[in-house]
């Protein structure tokens, strides 16, 4: 597989119509290098000032509107894939369940346009304290071309367990798109991606929303760079590093993945951290005693 990740420029487009045009330029420029395209958490969100009617506005009305354009934002996103011709995450938006409560959703769209959705399972505080959005379904996994891969969203990567499950269910690539606002919040989502693709010897891919955009509430400040970490082991890089973009700063970075290799290293590595996880959990430890 050859995977697409962008680093995505925050903008302002002026509608959901001129989002969809800049989204289909940016799947032009990646889709003959790539067969599975990624966008950021939250990407979408660059229209919510807009869409509330102005500059700055307040997280809440940005929400609001969002919410409110979340379906035609995801006919545009659709539209592009069929367009393009793309497998394509095109980040996450926040949608309205049946029950009233607002989730961070990342839909995985065919080149056909089918879709199926990974909702956020770990919520931030900003998220829960000041956005009212809540905790999403647990993790599952999605049929692809390539095999079973996952879909980890930002904060999720961090917890081992959200991966493990869907490693566990036979992914061999774990999607994790981010948006942060600070270099602590990005090297959280980077360290935790690195190191779940080192305890369950699969690859990660993070790739966050880049730049300033002051008009906007909820999207003022992203840091970040995408980047693939794999197995630390034989046939790896000796950081686990695969590929990664420059600092803050818009651009596509392509990488190369094959399940062969995840297989072989689970298999024949110099540890085998993915055999060897324990089965069950610890049992409560014994009080060492000094004597």
């Amino acid at each position: 597989m050859r995977l697409g990740l962008l680093q995505y420029g925050v903008g302002r487009p002026a509608s959901v119509a001129a989002f969809g045009r800049a989204l289909e330029a940016r799947l032009e420029e990646g889709r003959a290098q790539a067969d599975l395209l990624v966008l950021p958490e939250y990407a979408c969100v660059e229209l919510g000032a807009a869409l509330a009617g102005g500059d700055a506005t307040d997280e809440a009305a940005e929400l609001a509107a969002m919410i409110a354009a979340a379906p035609e934002i995801l006919e545009a996103m659709r539209a592009a894939a069929r367009r393009m011709k793309v497998w394509l995450l095109p980040g996450t938006l926040p949608m309205r369940r049946a029950d009233g409560r607002v989730v961070n959703r990342a839909p995985l769209i065919t080149p056909e346009g089918l879709l199926a959705f990974q909702e956020k399972r770990a919520m931030t505080r900003f998220e829960t304290e000041r956005w009212g959005v809540t905790q999403g379904a647990d993790p599952g996994v999605f049929d692809t071309p390539w095999g079973r891969i996952g879909v980890s969203v930002c904060y999720d990567v961090e917890f081992p367990k959200h991966v493990r499950v869907q490693v566990q269910e036979g992914a061999w690539l774990v999607l994790a798109p981010s948006c942060t606002d600070t270099m602590h919040g990005f090297n959280r989502v980077r360290i935790g991606a690195a190191a779940r693709a080192m305890e369950n010897q699969c690859y990660v891919a993070i790739t966050p929303t880049v730049g300033e955009a002051p008009w906007s509430a909820a999207l003022d400040v992203n840091r970040g760079f995408a980047a693939v970490f794999g197995p630390v082991d034989r046939g790896f890089p000796e950081d686990g590093v695969l590929a990664r973009g420059a600092l803050d700063a818009e651009q596509w970075v392509f990488c190369t993945l094959d399940p062969a290799r995840i297989a072989a290293v689970r298999r024949d590595g110099q540890v085998r951290n993915h055999h060897d996880w324990p089965a069950a959990p610890f049992e409560r430890p014994a009080e060492a005693v000094f004597a």
